[in-house]
């Protein structure tokens, strides 16, 4: 039998879905006989494949090359699941909604710096103007609440989704269905 194909993508957030996933310990080596990690900041791999079975997706789309990137990932995902609160709702990324983009870029590169006070030409994604959760860009199957979401969310969506068992989560909700 060969492994389910996993992604794990970080967008606009904080990192700590991707720590809480890794919470789940000794349960990781269970995960890894049922699932090779073909993509993810932890492993050390630069194009999204091709085919991918199971992508969770921790962040808001903040950038341009933010929604670019969740629509190549969407087209080329079979389950796509949204991990946390900012790729939910765009929670705490999406602050800078009330004021945004150029504001949030005076503050950093202008009021904030002591040198070279100028914004960025190379290397800086284009913000969009406000930032929105991945649903309002692409479908989502399944939506892992939480900021971030537990370990054991992680292992019981996780278990369910590799075995077929039900996803019995009460924290667990499936948003616009």
């Amino acid at each position: 039998m060969s492994k389910v194909k996993l992604a794990t993508v970080w967008l606009d957030g904080c990192s700590g879905c991707h720590m809480s996933f890794l919470d789940m310990d000794e349960r990781l080596l269970e995960l890894a006989e049922l699932v090779d990690v073909v993509y993810s900041p932890l492993v050390d791999v630069k194009e999204y494949p091709e085919e991918v079975d199971i992508a969770l997706v921790e962040g808001a789309v903040a950038t341009v090359a933010d929604e670019e990137k969740i629509r190549k990932i969407r087209a080329h995902t079979r389950t796509l699941i949204a991990m946390g609160d900012c790729a939910i709702t765009s929670n705490v990324p999406g602050m800078r909604n009330a004021i945004g983009p150029e504001p949030v870029l005076q503050r950093a590169y202008f009021e904030n710096a002591s040198a070279q006070q100028q914004i960025p030409t190379e290397g800086l994604p284009k913000l969009l103007r406000t930032v929105r959760p991945i649903q309002d860009f692409v479908k989502v199957d399944v939506y892992l609440p939480g900021c971030p979401p537990s370990a054991e969310t992680f292992h019981t969506a996780l278990t369910a989704l590799l075995t077929g068992e039900p996803m019995d989560i009460p924290a667990l909700t499936r948003f616009g269905a």
